[in-house]
């Protein structure tokens, strides 16, 4: 193939793949298809005959290359890992200086550093773009966050501001209405250059950090009023579907009214009572909280959204623990309506304090990685597309858009407001929880993160004194500048106590 016109390549054609080279090709982008299996590609071309930019299908990388304009422009749509690092190695010797490789897929984003270093080295250029909103964002409008040059940024920003989810500039809500060949007309695109080489693929990883926390929060939530309240499926439905009309708005909280209000279709009873108690991952949640760990960054509560789904994963021993170890026998005796409201005020509360975490973590990566990243706008682009889309965000740009160096969302005054509106609820919440031995690890590790983070003075310096005693660590003192290290010759345990 000799005919360069098409606008950018894509390799992979599994679900998200084909999803997004159709949203390309919707928005008049002609595309270029390869997948290893060449009868994948001809069945994918064959069922899509039609959309307004074109798709081709190829069968071989050397083919896909040739097909494309210059600056080449390719996406990588693979299993990240050693799968991303052989088609970048089949890609490399085939282009020539100034082409764009992008991967797309939920790559490690230290694994982006490396093969974007790499490859500017070779004179090519690299994006680590995350792509966050599952298959149907990726068809009608995912939320786009592109890392690496700024210069390899402009060349495909045309391509990722159509295909991107677009919100309301007046309301930052979602525009919806997508279909196949009618995109969404107008709107703010949820995209943005997000900075060099992994910031892209670091930001969607906290993303998904900050999304296994919101669902581990609702999902407490949930087991509260079924367990505390004793109410049924659809009644809860009811509760998720009015908080979504509220400050809660957002596209998880819409789901789960849904899914609480699904019967079985095999059986007839709730969907959700059929559906089995144990929960996979995928691994971003957990690099999310390794990092924060790695950076002495406080993130708990999505620390323990992935902790709590690693207990669920413990079906066989949980069923055999839960013949001997017993929990309080305490019976619910408040008012509903007001157990209700307090449940939510604890997820709102809680929810804070998980985003909180996750863009201080970011604001910390930035410094580690001599990053310059954009908060406000970070938050912006999650306004639409991305699971964690909701009316809370654009709370979180406001925040930004008042104080760009703001150090903790918690020290904006509308978080600041919102939390001590909530908080007394929050704390009933929390205790209610322990009293009816319903494990609520996100609402309390929320908590415990907000009185730590506000307290004047923690117990580390009894804690630094222990570190001293038995491994001569040093320690500071209140009466002296920061930075100024003692220590104290301790007495040693196996003689007398000396007078001192």
């Amino acid at each position: 193939m000799n005919d360069a016109s098409s606008d950018i390549g894509l390799i992979g054609l599994a679900v998200m793949g084909q999803n997004l080279a159709l949203n390309i090709a919707d928005h008049g982008f002609k595309v270029t298809a390869y997948n290893r299996t060449t009868e994948k590609t001809e069945r994918f071309v064959a069922e899509n005959p039609d959309t307004p930019g074109g798709l081709i299908g190829v069968a071989t990388v050397k083919e896909l290359v040739q097909s494309l304009k210059r600056p080449r422009k390719i996406v990588i749509m693979v299993q990240a890992g050693k799968a991303t690092d052989a088609v970048i190695n089949d890609l490399t010797p085939l282009l020539e200086k100034d082409d764009i490789i992008i991967d797309g897929g939920n790559a490690y984003w230290i694994d982006t550093i490396r093969r974007e270093k790499e490859l500017r080295e070779t004179g090519l250029r690299f994006i680590g773009s995350g792509v966050s909103g599952g298959e149907e964002g990726a068809r009608f409008g995912p939320s786009l966050m592109p890392g690496g040059e700024a210069g390899a940024w402009e060349e495909i920003r045309p391509i990722w501001e159509a295909i991107a989810a677009k919100v309301d500039p007046d309301t930052g809500k979602p525009i919806e209405g997508a279909a196949p060949g009618k995109p969404v007309e107008g709107g703010v695109p949820c995209t943005t250059h997000i900075g060099p080489d992994g910031a892209g693929h670091y930001v969607k990883m906290v993303h998904n950090g900050i999304e296994y926390g919101d669902m581990q929060m609702i999902c407490e939530a949930y087991a509260l009023m079924k367990d505390v309240a004793g109410m049924s499926a659809e009644e809860m439905g009811g509760v998720f579907g009015r908080w979504n009309e509220g400050e809660l708005d957002s596209f998880l909280i819409e789901i789960t009214a849904d899914i609480l209000r699904q019967k079985d279709p095999v059986t007839g009873a709730d969907f959700v009572d059929i559906v089995l108690d144990t929960a996979g991952q995928k691994g971003t949640g957990k690099w999310t909280s390794v990092s924060a760990l790695d950076m002495g960054v406080p993130a708990p509560t999505i620390a323990e959204a992935v902790f709590s789904r690693c207990v669920s994963a413990l079906k066989e021993e949980r069923v055999a623990a839960s013949q001997q170890l017993k929990g309080p026998e305490v019976t619910f005796e408040g008012d509903r309506q007001s157990f209700i409201d307090a449940v939510r005020d604890a997820l709102y509360c809680s929810k804070i304090c998980s985003y909180a975490q996750g863009f201080q973590l970011m604001r910390a990566a930035q410094q580690e990685y001599d990053w310059t990243l954009n908060f406000g706008e970070i938050a912006k682009i999650f306004r639409g597309g991305c699971i964690i889309r909701a009316r809370f965000l654009q709370k979180i740009t406001d925040a930004y858009n008042r104080a760009p160096d703001l150090a903790n969302l918690l020290l904006d005054p509308y978080f600041n407001d919102a939390i001590r509106k909530g908080q007394a609820n929050w704390r009933r919440v929390v205790a209610l929880a322990a009293q009816h031995g319903v494990a609520a690890p996100a609402f309390a590790s929320a908590l415990a993160y907000y009185d730590s983070y506000r307290a004047e003075r923690l117990p580390a310096n009894l804690l630094q004194s222990q570190r001293d005693y038995f491994g001569a660590h040093t320690y500071e003192r209140v009466d002296q500048p920061r930075g100024k290290f003692f220590h104290i010759d301790w007495p040693k345990k196996d003689r007398p106590q000396l007078e001192i």
